[in-house]
């Protein structure tokens, strides 16, 4: 299998495993750390009030209602069916949309944007894309709010050999099993800033947190003004 058509394979069992799981997805479980929460809250400070917010792969909406509570508007958008049934079933009367990060094509709408717990199943050709997609989508001076998972350097090596070991055209960085959902890709930090560099993001702020056998690079960025 080329490695074009192995992409395709492994983001269409992302999809699938994400939307299997998500009626239950909410039980006994919540994504959103306090950093998490944190990082939310001082974007939507950022917003005007009455000001607007992108939720990318917003999952079954664990921060919408902090949006709306600060008296923000919000749009949430998602590649899982199955995923965004459960958050129009939460906030019936809050705008979703069935689209994956690679095909957001909003233009200046939104004060800021938010993409969490969702960048790690983004293959590294379509980084650059996805974050022109954010910075897009945000109006000039606006933020972004972005998460980066990492493991450590061991595992994050073994889960590449594995995947070369299986016959998959898989890149460094990048693991294919089912506890990644599918697909994982931890990219490594200069890597990162090498791309949001080109993006022209610029970080304001960053934080570390590491959970049990994995951790995430909290990114607080801003885009270009006029």
């Amino acid at each position: 299998m080329d490695r074009a058509a192995w992409l395709a394979e492994r983001r269409m069992a992302v999809e699938a495993d994400y939307s299997s799981d998500a009626a239950t997805y909410d039980d006994g479980y919540d994504p959103a750390t306090p950093v998490h929460r944190g990082f939310v809250a001082r974007l939507i400070e950022t917003c005007p009030p009455g000001g607007s917010v992108l939720d990318a792969a917003c999952g079954t909406g664990p921060y919408i209602g902090m949006v709306r509570e600060a008296g923000r508007a919000v749009v949430g958008v998602d590649q899982s069916t199955g995923m965004l049934a459960r958050a129009r079933s939460k906030y019936p009367d809050v705008r979703f949309a069935h689209v994956g990060l690679q095909e957001i094509a909003f233009d200046g709408e939104f004060d800021a944007a938010m993409c969490t717990d969702a960048m790690e199943h983004v293959p590294p050709e379509d980084w650059p894309l996805v974050l022109g997609n954010l910075r897009r989508a945000v109006r000039p001076g606006g933020h972004v709010y972005l998460t980066v998972e990492e493991v450590e350097r061991e595992r994050r090596d073994e889960a590449f050999a594995e995947a070369v070991a299986d016959g998959s055209p898989a890149v460094d960085g990048e693991a294919a099993v089912l506890s990644t959902g599918g697909y994982h890709y931890y990219p490594l930090r200069e890597q990162v800033l090498g791309w949001l560099a080109e993006t022209g993001l610029e970080i304001v702020d960053q934080a570390d947190e590491w959970l049990d056998g994995y951790g995430y690079h909290h990114l607080f960025l801003r885009t270009p003004g006029l």
